[in-house]
């Protein structure tokens, strides 16, 4: 690939890609008006101000010369020079002329068009040509020899020379037009055979026309947009006057009768403000997408933009976000920014900017696994003093770094923050670093400040980490810390906190003994209790919770338990005394008559059976005719209703009491009987009408009890009855239950005689053993031996 460079002292040169000089021609001495190149880039077609045309081979001796007596303006080879029946080019000056070589190799010019003036640009693509004159664009068909369009020029004001027509084939039928301000995209299409007649086998239709605000001065295209490079005019600020700006390179998406502008840029060219339109020149590489600009002093090289260059763009704006992105989704296209480098620049900006979290957290993303880079970063913000920024991002896991940066890092905390170091400590795993040195570094600490429970909480950690559980426990329990249960668990504890139940227990009674009791097996029963003997209120909570869970396991405790029962916690004594079988009544009767606890002092006596003692005190003591009404019930003693009555029957309240709560119990006459006349007896009215209403409701409840019974009995006899009056079925498996022989004889011919009771026994009936009575009616022998019933009835076959 090369560029071919035309120069106004008569000159030609080639030009690598990157600008460097490869070859000169020195073609005339005058100006190059136009280079021509054929597709293969082997030939190459030169006219020049003097009238000369030379047509030569790159890469071979093949040369064709020419000399005209007027300016040669324009030159096209055939787009396949390269080939031999394709060695044809044209020329423009006043006329369009076309060359071939023919017999012998002598070049036969021909005239394709003339008299419109002089011809400003030709363009060759395939078998067809287009051309521009003063009048407009026209087309020519190479096969058919025949001009199949003329396009003719709008704005005729602007002269053709100053403002040249600038002709592009976007493909092998589609040419572009721009002129002026205008631009003109035309397809050549095939004519239907019903309409040639004398007309052109071609035709070409304008698909899209519109204006620009500036002047053309070249188009190429790109994919379905077009490149248009634009001469531009402004007013000067300064003067007033109309001056020339920077030439525009517009990309622009033609619609059928307007465009939409997508992107555009001002060239700084040398010399610009003293260029005019025709200065400038656009040709382009196909397939590439590489546009070439030329003025009179400078070429410049355009490409379409590319990731790359969008990425270049954002770094050089500092939006270095947005370039990691754009680097991330086309991170197989890009070729020129790799992501980490983008990364570590943005983590470098984010630092300089004072950003010091944000850029900690990038690490994250961008340093992945690549340990010796958050090694680099890590002391890098340690130079800065921003340990405690990156300090939360550290890879824990898939990378791990060297020990030594996570123990930079804790040393740090441990200088200025207590809190976020336990936080730290709690986070990271304890294989990170060398957990001796901190458990060294934190019991420094200590000595400075033993009470502070952040580092002996932190401490303990370090300690379980390190599988030292017994001190890690010790910390805990002096810091009361709710783990402390956990640990043990966890651990297996047990048999180091054996002497320390007491402290268990104080921090939290409910958990400690919750745990004891769960690991009877580790820690019995004995030993914690030995242990809290000088803390009878904690053992009282222990053994309660004991005597809860199973009633005899601590048996030989509840001796004890009633005293710390009256002690600690009297509400639960009487359930204690009614549940367990194990306690010495007479010692509980005794603690519980010291202290004067009349309700379970009343339970013992009825419990040891001095009931009347104990209704006695009831009475005395509680003065409760309702609890001693309720004890007599349990008791269902007749003789202590008498004692109730006789010691009631001077109390007026208390028969009160008796006559609305003995009637199911007593006979009420006894109690009325024995009232004295004339003693006034509160609500004694309302109490015989409930004693009436109570005997009322006895009466009909036993009626109605009556009536079901015998509904139910006449029920169940009727079902009797159909139940017996079915038939039994008697076969050849069945046996007599007297000689255990089949039941049925083996001649069913002969006759027999078969007894079946409804007890489904059955007996051959002279097996059955002769009746002594005068009745008729005999019973199984084997269902009367137990007794007499429903089974007795009898059922006879005979055959």
């Amino acid at each position: 690939q090369f560029l071919a460079l035309g120069t106004h002292y008569g000159k030609v040169y080639l030009l690598d890609v990157q600008g460097n000089i490869t070859q000169k021609f020195d073609v005339s001495p005058v100006k190059i008006n136009q280079i021509s190149l054929d597709e293969s880039g082997e030939h190459m077609g030169v006219c020049s101000e003097d009238g000369k045309v030379q047509v030569f081979g790159l890469y071979s001796a093949e040369e064709f010369h020419e000399t005209f007596d007027c300016p040669i303006k324009i030159v096209a080879v055939h787009p396949h020079f390269v080939r031999s029946h394709f060695k044809q080019f044209v020329t423009g000056g006043k006329k369009l002329l076309l060359y071939e070589r023919g017999w012998m190799n002598r070049w036969k010019p021909s005239v394709l068009h003339e008299g419109e003036g002089n011809i400003r640009n030709v363009k060759w693509r395939g078998h067809l040509i287009a051309w521009a004159n003063n009048m407009g664009v026209k087309i020519l068909d190479m096969i058919s020899k025949q001009r199949i369009t003329n396009v003719p020029r709008d704005d005729i004001s602007l002269r053709p020379d100053m403002y040249p027509c600038s002709l592009c084939w976007k493909d092998n039928l589609t040419l572009i037009i721009g002129w002026g301000n205008s631009v003109k995209i035309c397809s050549v299409k095939e004519r239907h055979a019903s309409e040639m007649r004398d007309l052109p086998n071609r035709y070409v239709e304008i698909v899209f026309q519109f204006d620009t605000e500036f002047y053309v001065s070249g188009l190429a295209p790109l994919c379905d947009q077009l490149v248009i490079l634009s001469y531009v005019k402004e007013i000067s600020e300064k003067t007033e006057v109309e001056c020339c700006a920077r030439p525009r390179l517009d990309i622009v998406q033609p619609l059928p009768e307007s465009c939409e502008e997508i992107s555009s840029d001002a060239l700084t060219v040398r010399g610009f403000q003293e260029n005019e339109c025709r200065d400038y020149h656009l040709e382009y590489s196909e397939g590439e997408s590489l546009f070439y600009i030329i003025s009179p002093r400078d070429v410049v090289v355009a490409k379409e933009r590319d990731q790359d260059d969008h990425i270049d763009w954002l770094l050089e704006k500092k939006k270095y976000e947005e370039a990691l992105m754009a680097a991330e989704i086309s991170q197989k296209t890009i070729k020129k920014h790799k992501i980490l480098d983008i990364g570590l620049a943005y983590i470098n900006h984010l630092v300089e900017k004072g950003d010091y979290d944000l850029a900690a957290r990038k690490c994250q993303k961008i340093l992945g696994k690549n340990t010796e880079l958050w090694e680099f970063e890590v002391y890098k913000f340690k130079e800065i003093g921003q340990l405690k920024a990156i300090s939360r991002y550290l890879p824990r896991r898939d990378p791990v770094l060297k020990p030594l940066i996570y123990e930079m890092v804790l040393h740090e905390f441990l200088e200025s923050d207590y809190e976020g170091f336990a936080t730290l400590i709690k986070e990271w795993p304890g294989d990170l670093y060398n957990n001796t040195i901190i458990v060294q570094a934190v019991v420094d600490h200590l000595k400075k400040d033993p009470q502070n429970r952040t580092l002996l909480r932190t401490l303990a950690e370090l300690y379980t980490y390190d599988q030292r559980y017994g001190r890690a426990l010790e910390i805990y329990l002096t810091l009361r810390h709710k783990d402390v249960f956990q640990l043990i668990h966890k651990h297996n504890l047990f048999s180091s906190i054996r002497d320390k139940i007491v402290l268990l227990m104080d921090f939290d009674s409910e958990k400690a003994v919750d745990m004891l009791l769960d690991n009877e097996d580790k820690i019995s029963i004995d030993r914690v209790v030995e242990e809290l003997e000088n803390r009878p209120e904690l053992q009282h909570v222990y053994l309660h919770k004991l005597f809860k869970r199973d009633h005899h396991k601590g048996q030989r405790y509840h001796e004890k338990q009633i005293s710390l029962y009256a002690e600690y916690d009297r509400p639960n004594l009487l359930p204690f005394l009614r549940d367990s079988t194990h306690c010495p009544l007479e010692k509980a009767l005794e603690i519980c008559q010291q202290r004067n606890f009349v309700e379970e002092t009343v339970y013992l006596l009825s419990r040891m059976g001095n009931s009347r003692s104990a209704l006695k005190m009831i009475m005395e003591e509680l003065q409760d005719v309702d609890k001693a009404i309720e004890f007599a019930k349990e008791q269902d003693d007749g003789e202590l209703w008498e004692d109730l009555i006789l010691y009631s029957i001077d109390k007026p309240p208390f028969i009160t009491g008796l006559l609305n709560n003995i009637g199911t119990h007593v006979d009420p006459i006894l109690l009325i009987h024995r009232i004295k006349e004339g003693m006034e007896i509160p609500n004694l009215r309302d109490s015989l009408v409930k004693i009436l209403q109570d005997y009322n409701l006895q009466i009909l409840l036993r009626e109605g009890c009556k009536k079901i019974l015998v509904a139910d009995s006449l029920s169940l006899l009727k079902k009797m009855h159909r139940t017996q009056m079915k038939g039994v079925l008697v076969d050849e498996e069945n046996i007599c239950e007297s000689c255990l022989s089949p039941i049925l004889p083996p001649d069913a011919s002969k006759s027999f005689s078969v007894v079946v009771f409804h007890c489904r026994h059955m007996f051959h009936k002279e097996c059955l053993p002769v009746s002594n009575t005068i009745s008729t009616v005999q019973f199984c022998n084997i269902c009367s031996a137990k007794h007499r019933g429903p089974g007795s009835a009898i059922l006879e076959m005979k055959k």
